[in-house]
């Protein structure tokens, strides 16, 4: 990292203005598709073209806003890329089985993060890594992240990110060889929630959330198709955005089984919005906490209802379904975990077991230090107005 220096990192923060158009590359998505060598399929240019005419709209982008929402187009329209002609190449791998895969549902930091760590560590379950998101391929037996170059760039890229964006690593530590969420796997095809926390784009959220997310979850098959490479395993995945892509995962499989994780939501808004704003503050100049508040909170006010309602749906058989307290998780989660296993009648292997608690004991809780409590009245929020409108979620799964 010798790259890597303070004064660049000041520079690079100091320049939070907003730098006329003339004077920066194009985000037109043309131009993008362009400078990516990429065809646009159907799905991603109408992604692509809602979401940038919302950020040029709606989102006060700062200069290293600008860059950095460029680099990350063109990455993703070049990875998107990437993975159509893979399957041009090789037919067989849309044809690999994606079998009843596990997604992790939950609130935001409510301890999913933490349980994905954990199952990773199991040699039987595939997930997909951050630096597979970045730079798709198979993660071959033995894989060391140290000796990787691409992993080795990855890491260099988040503690960049990380010195941008002071607080990010105590919330949310990561590293190249991590879990990641599958919203960076359905933003290859800009179908993706990801985007609505690090830029304000409500115009795109209302367009995707009509448009459905069926495009990108048909994408996501065809993203683990690549990564699993014929690799035998099952897959394990998380994100809270989710809970607001049911109907599509459960279109593009059937068989799917799902673990819920719960947590007073009273104990996480707050941080979520914080969080929300900590990922904001690189790419925008001006931040209102008020309103990422009142968007956080009624989103997943939603979302509970949502997970409640999905609960009690009864063409998904309890069989499918597992429900786990974040108190449980954190106190014992080895248990925790076996129970897991048990509800799905899946084998926890020795090595499995041992390698969780070598990673519970290099990193208890996930390596989350503490903090101050971050603040309701921060972000303009009631205490009694959220307990009233979480009230069914709590009472269902929350309550002593």
């Amino acid at each position: 990292m010798a790259w890597f220096t303070p004064a660049l990192t000041g520079a690079i923060r100091a320049a939070g203005q907003v730098v006329p158009d003339g004077l920066m590359p194009s985000l037109r998505p043309e131009d993008l598709a362009s400078a990516a060598r990429a065809v646009l399929a159907p799905a991603s240019r109408e992604g692509l073209e809602q979401l940038m005419a919302s950020i040029q709209r709606e989102s006060p982008l700062s200069f290293f806003g600008h860059m950095a929402l460029r680099w990350d187009a063109l990455r993703l329209l070049r990875n998107a890329a990437q993975i159509d002609a893979a399957h041009a190449k090789t037919p067989a791998l849309a044809a690999a089985p994606v079998e009843a895969p596990i997604f992790i549902l939950g609130l935001p930091r409510s301890g999913t993060t933490f349980l994905h760590t954990l199952l990773a560590e199991d040699p039987a379950n595939l997930v997909p890594r951050n630096w597979q998101t970045i730079y798709p391929a198979p993660r071959p037996p033995g894989f060391d992240p140290k000796q990787d170059p691409r992993a080795r760039q990855v890491d260099r890229q988040l503690r960049l990110f990380e010195a941008l964006s002071p607080g990010f690593a105590q919330m949310h530590p990561i590293t190249a060889d991590s879990p990641q969420e599958c919203s960076e796997i359905t933003a290859h095809v800009f179908q993706s929630l990801r985007f609505d926390s690090t830029h304000r784009v409500p115009s795109y959220f209302a367009w995707l959330e009509a448009h459905g997310h069926e495009d990108a979850f048909r994408f996501h098959k065809r993203f683990l198709q690549y990564l699993q490479n014929g690799r035998p395993g099952r897959w394990v995945l998380k994100c809270p955005d989710h809970t607001f892509t049911l109907e599509a995962i459960l279109r593009i499989y059937p068989d799917a089984r799902f673990v819920f994780v719960h947590r007073d939501p009273l104990a996480v808004i707050a941080s979520v919005a914080h969080l929300t704003e900590v990922l904001r503050r690189p790419f925008l100049t001006r931040i209102d906490q008020a309103e990422i508040g009142a968007q956080v909170a009624e989103r997943w006010i939603y979302g509970a209802n949502l997970l409640l309602a999905f609960d009690q749906r009864g063409d998904i058989p309890p069989a499918r379904k597992f429900h786990i307290h974040y108190k449980d998780l954190t106190h014992a989660p080895l248990e925790a975990i076996a129970r897991l296993y048990g509800h799905f009648n899946l084998p926890l292997e020795n090595t499995a077991h041992a390698a969780m608690a070598r990673r519970i004991g290099a990193r208890p809780q996930g390596g989350y230090g503490a903090h101050a409590p971050y603040r309701l009245e921060s972000f303009a929020l009631n205490r009694q107005e959220l307990k009233a409108q979480f009230a069914p979620y709590i009472k269902t799964f929350c309550a002593a």
